[in-house]
Formats: structure tokens, C-alpha cells, sequence
């Protein structure tokens, strides 16, 4: 399973504050956004990365990211010229994407839930045709919504409606078999001249591959590309954090996922080692090496 993050778009919803940068670079309380949708991906047991923004923003993705290497992935970047659309992702990554499956999460969404690594490698595990990622929101009205029958069963998507039929939504949150790069080619852009990512998953729904797996009640979903997103997000890391609960470190999954053994995980740490984030992870280290593990 490769991942594609699509931090690109010109972050409107946040000017000011992103007409100098990406918003996917803004800090969300101790770290970048991106390390979030990047974290979300990991977790179910992605690692070979494809990081996609603009020209001017690839740079510093690069400086902050790297290849990967220190910690076990792979990332590559590409550009994306002018925002067309959550779609437009598997054009650009066609020669990424090939031949296998590929989840793709926008870099302003943000999940955390004790059961997502179960739930992310149960959806990344079927991949034939897409699997979608739903949550109950408040106001379902700026997102897609979905519709299910009396089973369960996702029967319809709905984009933007005055009057939604439920309060769940489609996060920004997808798993694709690689057939998905062919039909982002055929599909029409819209009047706004963007490939809407809802054409892709009603396509798989006419054609009876598409599911709908249900984020539950004690799952976290937060769309931060918003100010009281950006907020609300942050403000939720704080709490978590406050009851001892790190979210969203690349480094310590790294870690847990086997990928860098204990030493690594302690130089990362070190070179931050004056923030509390680096701290963090050189605890943790050495607890693992008291522990015997992963040394």
C-alpha cells in the first residue's frame, strides 16, 4: 500500500495566514500539520510516501521531511501547478501510484482514535475499488454526505447539500485499488474546472466496489484547514497531551512500528532535545532500552 498526501491548494480558508506558505506547514500546537495526515497513514502500515504541494512550498516539505530514510519510509515529493481538485492527486501520482493500492489523505485533516490502526488496516486491506472513511459531524452541509441503507451499506454521496439526508460525512480519508489512476483520467473537471473526488467514489459505487467504513463515537475527526478548525484541533492535542497521550509523532510510530530501533528514535530525539517534543522521544527511548526493547 503506497500513500499519497495532498498538502497543495492555495489554503484560502486560512488567509492570511497561508498566503506566504502552506497551510500543511502552519504549526497545529507542537508540530507541523502534516506530521498528522503523515502519522495517519503510518498507522496503518504505510510507508512509501508521495507528498504533493507547490512549487514554492516543496522545498521547505523537503527540508522537514526528507527522503524518509531516518525513519524507515520512503517520501518523494511532486508539484501540483494550481489547485484542480482533490482528484488531480492520481494524475500527478500515476507513475507513484503503478500498479498497486494507495491511500490518499488530505494534509488538513486530522483522526486520532484508539482503534484507527485496527480500522486502517481492515480498510487497507480490501482494496478493491474504494474504501471510504465516514464520521457524524454537527453540519454536514461543506462536506460530502453519505447516505445508507437499512444495512449499513453506503447507497449514495452527496456533494454539498442545502439539505443533508444524515449527518455523516466523507472525511478526507480514501483507500484505491490502482485502477483509480485511469478513471482521475477520464473523468470531466467540474464547472470550476477541478476533477472532484466525489465523481471518483460514486463511480465505484455504480459499479459496486465502493464501502464505508464508519469512524465510531469515540473517534476524533477535525478538518483544520478552517480558523476554528486550526483551533479546535490544536486545542484537542493540548488536551490529550495534558492526559498523557502524544498524537500524531512519526518518530515514536517509527518506532513502535519496528522500523528504527531505540538508538534512532534517540538521536531524532536529541536533535530537538531543548523542546519538549524531543524530549519526548528521547524518554521514550530510553525506556525501551530499560526495557530491553527495540534496542
Amino acid at each position: 500500500m503506497k500513500g499519497i498526501v495532498l498538502a497543495g491548494g492555495s489554503g484560502t480558508r486560512l488567509h492570511p495566514l497561508t498566503v506566504a506558505f502552506s497551510k500543511q506547514l502552519l504549526p497545529l500546537y507542537d508540530k507541523p500539520m502534516i506530521y498528522y495526515p503523515l502519522s495517519t497513514l503510518m498507522l496503518g502500515g504505510v510507508r512509501e510516501f508521495l507528498i504533493i504541494s507547490t512549487p514554492a512550498d516543496l522545498p521547505l516539505f523537503r527540508k522537514l521531511l526528507g527522503t524518509g530514510a531516518e525513519l524507515g519510509l520512503r517520501i518523494s515529493y511532486a508539484e501540483q501547478q494550481r489547485p484542480a481538485g482533490i482528484a488531480e492527486a492520481f494524475r500527478i501520482g500515476a507513475d507513484f501510484v503503478g500498479s498497486d493500492p494507495v491511500s490518499l489523505i488530505l494534509g488538513d485533516n486530522i483522526f486520532h482514535s484508539p482503534q484507527l490502526p485496527g480500522l486502517l488496516a481492515r480498510g487497507m486491506a480490501d482494496a478493491d475499488g474504494c474504501t471510504l472513511f465516514g464520521h457524524t459531524v454537527a453540519d454536514p452541509r461543506p462536506y460530502g454526505v453519505v447516505e445508507k441503507d437499512a444495512e449499513g451499506r453506503l447507497v449514495g454521496i452527496e456533494e454539498k447539500p442545502a439539505h443533508p439526508r444524515s449527518s455523516e460525512i466523507v472525511t478526507g480519508l480514501y483507500v484505491y485499488s490502482p485502477d483509480v489512476v485511469e478513471l482521475a483520467h477520464q473523468i470531466r473537471p467540474s464547472a470550476r474546472g477541478e476533477l472532484e473526488i466525489t465523481d471518483v467514489n460514486r463511480h465505484y459505487l455504480a459499479q459496486g466496489r465502493a464501502r464505508l467504513h464508519s469512524l465510531g463515537p469515540d473517534s476524533t475527526w477535525l478538518d483544520a484547514g478552517t480558523y476554528d478548525g486550526l483551533l479546535d484541533a490544536a486545542a484537542f492535542v493540548r488536551s490529550e497531551q495534558r492526559r498523557g497521550i502524544r498524537i500524531a509523532c512519526p518518530e515514536e510510530i517509527a518506532f513502535r512500528m519496528g522500523y528504527i530501533d531505540a538508538d534512532a528514535l534517540y538521536r531524532l530525539g536529541s536533535r530537538r532535545q531543548n523542546s519538549g517534543y524531543g524530549r519526548y522521544l528521547m524518554d521514550i527511548s530510553r525506556g525501551a532500552v530499560e526495557a530491553g526493547v527495540g534496542a
